[in-house]
């Protein structure tokens, strides 16, 4: 009929869009022009057949004349995500996220017809994409605390004994914590326990390096024994002995400035209480056996100082040695300041 869609869609908005095209002036007073057809030729979908638009030749038909209404049923919108059609699923998962996202792929592979794929957003994308990268992150995590131990020490054994004397005992403790909850029924220690998520994770990756100070104040100062004259069994246990107080001190204190975590409530609890629970438990558990197994492993694994420093003592440095009393009957100030001279 030599129609333009869009001429008519502009004369359908004009009609029933009631949008101002422009102002006038009434005594002073702005008012908008809104050109709309009357409200009782709009009330249903029906007389929208009765609405005339522009046709050929700027003459007006009825819209019935081009266009017919069919009712039907269809999504109030139409969401997309990396540029595909999607569907949102959301909900309160009753258990860990991790097991809840596990079942839904498990019933999506086994449901949904070929073609159909499963993305994710907030929490649940954060945990699929880097929850797999926590062991990555552990182990740089431990090499890069053994290096800077290495470079301290001057050795590799030392960073070995604090690792292993240290950070095994405090990852059980945090361990016990997230798997405490028992399988079935309500038991108290539901509300101490966490589950394996990215905010423990990050608590776990913390906890290594708090908990490696313990290790380092004992070998740290086991060596400086041992430089002494010392033997390695004396020199380690006056040091588990004496190194017990700042241990203890350090330890308290980070225990007690996490622990209020373990006891929030509200928005954002499960975060927190995840993250206080592994520091808690770790610093706790991991303190008290790391007094006993790192002066073992440093009973088995270290080194003998004590020797090296008696056999070349340039290594450790020269004592400052007062020659003035020696010299003192054969020289005597010259009173011009420029030292001293044969008297």
């Amino acid at each position: 009929m030599g129609m333009d869609m869009q001429q008519v869609g502009a004369d359908l908005s004009a009609s029933i869009g009631g949008n101002y095209v422009n102002r006038f002036n009434i005594e002073g007073r702005s008012y908008k022009v809104i050109p709309q057809i009357k409200r009782v030729d709009r009330l249903n979908p029906e007389q929208l057949e009765n609405i005339y638009v522009t046709g050929p030749n700027s003459q007006l038909i009825p819209l019935s004349t081009v266009a017919s209404i069919h009712h039907k049923t269809v999504a109030r919108s139409l969401n997309r995500m990396q540029q595909l059609n999607a569907v949102t699923i959301s909900g309160v998962p009753a258990g860990s996220l991790d097991a809840t996202l596990k079942f839904l792929e498990n019933e999506a592979r086994n449901i949904l017809p070929k073609g159909y794929v499963l993305d994710y957003t907030g929490e649940s994308r954060q945990l699929r994409t880097e929850g797999s990268k926590f062991l990555g992150v552990f182990l740089l995590s431990l090499v890069l605390i053994f290096l800077v131990l290495a470079a301290q020490f001057n050795s590799f054994r030392d960073p070995f004994i604090i690792l292993c004397g240290s950070v095994p005992l405090a990852m059980f403790g945090a361990d016990i914590f997230m798997f405490l909850k028992m399988p079935f029924g309500q038991f108290f220690t539901d509300s101490w326990t966490t589950s394996f998520n990215i905010y423990s994770q990050v608590g776990l990756v913390t906890l290594v390096g708090l908990v490696s100070k313990n290790g380092i104040l004992i070998v740290q100062f086991a060596n400086e024994l041992q430089r002494e004259g010392r033997d390695k069994l004396a020199a380690v246990a006056q040091a588990a002995r004496i190194r017990l107080r700042p241990i203890m001190m350090t330890s308290v204190a980070t225990v007690a400035g996490h622990f209020p975590l373990t006891l929030v409530s509200g928005a954002g609890a499960a975060a927190r209480n995840s993250i206080g629970l592994v520091l808690v438990g770790g610093m706790t558990i991991g303190t008290i056996f790391t007094l006993f197994i790192v002066p073992s492993l440093y009973m088995l694994i270290a080194k003998e100082h004590h020797e090296k420093s008696l056999m070349d003592p340039d290594l450790e440095g020269t004592e400052d040695v007062d020659l003035v009393p020696e010299y003192a009957p054969a020289l005597a100030p010259d009173g011009n300041g420029n030292g001293w001279k044969q008297a």
